[in-house]
């Protein structure tokens, strides 16, 4: 299906295209690029402009360039424009006002991208929906995903995040959310904020974006709530509060977590709510109630949304469970492993520790004969000078009294390391190379494994690490 011709892009841009075209799909980087994709050509850590002769031998149906690239042809398909990023945004908004799609946009300081992917879970059930499938939410990969928008989605979900001061405002009025979902705010991005206060008023901005009709739908029980709520209410008449207090709008009255689900009972104003989300943890289930009111303020079946709630599963990175079988003649030699590798703040660890804690061990099995709780939690960037401070104080946490051990990634970690008893003292390395040399020799069967940490730190390399003890069996 054609997303964009030539004179449709030139006329959303401003630019002019050296021959006609048509495009099925919009690329930014040539190793994922599908036959068929307008490449566009950004300067980020490398020039665009030095890919396009690469890009168009893979089959794109034509590069969007501030200039012809060197070994390129006059003649080639391109779309000249005066600056590339400001070309894909105003190809981004061109999706958007050319669309009659109901479009989700959702931030938080926690959760975004997972509550984005259930989002999109719920209403491709209920409509052709449009997401990004990994976690574009920053200066390029909200106008990206927009850009790919088909012009007959039914709904689209956007994830919009932040690094900085003011970049969430100008993402949310690209993106012109009908619904705007805060999941929640937390210590996260401090080293470019003063206070907590800071970053509620930023993550409130996206409200900023919201259709003159639009809905506001946000946490109601996090400390900064009533920033949110008034921020919400300068943008729009519509607020909708979710959380655990009886305040709420949507109030979840019980979150009881099994070892790989959480079960959810609550309120939607007087009608009772009940659902399921196949991850353990807490915040999931709070996550689960921010879709709800989403899909309240759609419009939508809650009957179906709830059901629906229970057919989404986290991905890599994210949450997920694996059993890992460590001898193929052995059904009891297994270990389990939950991979949270992909992002890390002091809220989203303690989550994770906490669904550590209550994770069910496996006994009588292995060399050691008593299953354990082992963390291997890697650095957690952007805190600033507060950083040594909230990485030492993982160690007061109720959840990490329950664990057996924490083994610790990187210069920062090193202070929750140091902190701990001397009895819950793991492994301390400085890269997660290193530790995932060592992790094999730390685990037995029984055991229950986390591993978290943000995403610059690669402990992916530890989650495979482990992964390649046995055979994996992925469960979310």
């Amino acid at each position: 299906m054609t997303l964009w011709t030539s004179s449709e892009a030139a006329k959303a841009t401003g630019g002019t295209s050296t021959r006609d075209w048509s495009a099925t799909g919009v690329s930014i980087d040539t190793r994922s690029l599908d036959p068929g994709d307008l490449f566009v050509a950004l300067t980020a850590a490398r020039d665009g402009h030095d890919f396009v002769a690469q890009a168009l031998e893979k089959g794109a149906a034509a590069a969007l360039v501030s200039r012809v690239p060197e070994g390129v042809a006059t003649d080639a398909p391109l779309l000249i424009v005066d600056d590339v990023q400001t070309g894909l945004d105003a190809l981004a908004r061109a999706a958007r006002a050319r669309t009659g799609a109901k479009v989700v946009g959702v931030t938080g300081s926690v959760g975004k991208t997972s509550t984005k992917d259930m989002l999109r879970t719920v209403l491709s059930a209920q409509g052709a929906t449009h997401a990004a499938e990994a976690s574009y939410n920053n200066h390029w990969g909200v106008p990206l995903t927009l850009a790919r928008m088909p012009k007959d989605s039914d709904f689209a979900v956007i994830e919009i995040g932040m690094n900085h001061p003011g970049e969430i405002a100008p993402l949310s009025r690209m993106a012109r959310p009908d619904v705007a979902l805060l999941t929640t705010v937390a210590q996260a991005h401090l080293e470019a904020f003063e206070s907590i206060e800071g970053i509620a008023h930023e993550k409130a901005s996206i409200f900023q974006g919201l259709q003159p009709d639009g809905t506001a739908v946000f946490n109601g029980d996090v400390a900064t709530s009533d920033i949110l709520r008034d921020v919400a209410s300068r943008y729009t008449e519509n607020l909708i509060s979710f959380g655990e207090s009886d305040e709420c709008d949507l109030q979840a009255t019980s979150i009881i977590t099994h070892d790989d689900r959480v079960v959810v009972t609550g309120r939607a104003g007087t009608d009772p709510v009940l659902f399921k989300v196949h991850a353990a943890g807490k915040h999931f289930g709070l996550n689960g109630m921010g879709v709800v009111a989403v899909a309240s303020a759609l419009g939508l079946n809650r009957a179906l949304v709830t059901n629906d709630i229970g057919r989404w599963h986290p991905g890599a990175g994210r949450g997920a469970h694996a059993t890992v079988t460590l001898d193929s003649s052995d059904p009891d030699a297994t270990l389990a492993l939950i991979d949270d590798a992909y992002n890390a703040n002091p809220a989203s660890v303690a989550a994770s520790l906490v669904v550590l804690a209550a994770a069910p061990v496996q006994d009588d099995t292995g060399r050691v004969r008593r299953g354990r709780r082992i963390a291997v939690l890697g650095d957690m960037k952007e805190l600033g000078p507060t950083g040594p401070e909230l990485h030492a104080a993982l160690a007061d946490l109720e959840a990490t009294g329950s664990l057996d051990r924490v083994h610790c990634v990187g210069p920062l970690m090193r202070h929750l390391h140091e902190a701990l008893p001397e009895a819950k003292r793991g492994f301390w390395c400085e890269t997660a190379a290193e530790m995932a040399d060592r992790m094999p020799r730390a685990l037995d069967a029984g055991d229950v494994v986390v591993v978290k940490g943000s995403l610059s730190m690669g402990l992916s390399r530890v989650v495979d690490a482990i992964r390649n003890l046995g055979e994996s069996d992925a469960e979310g």
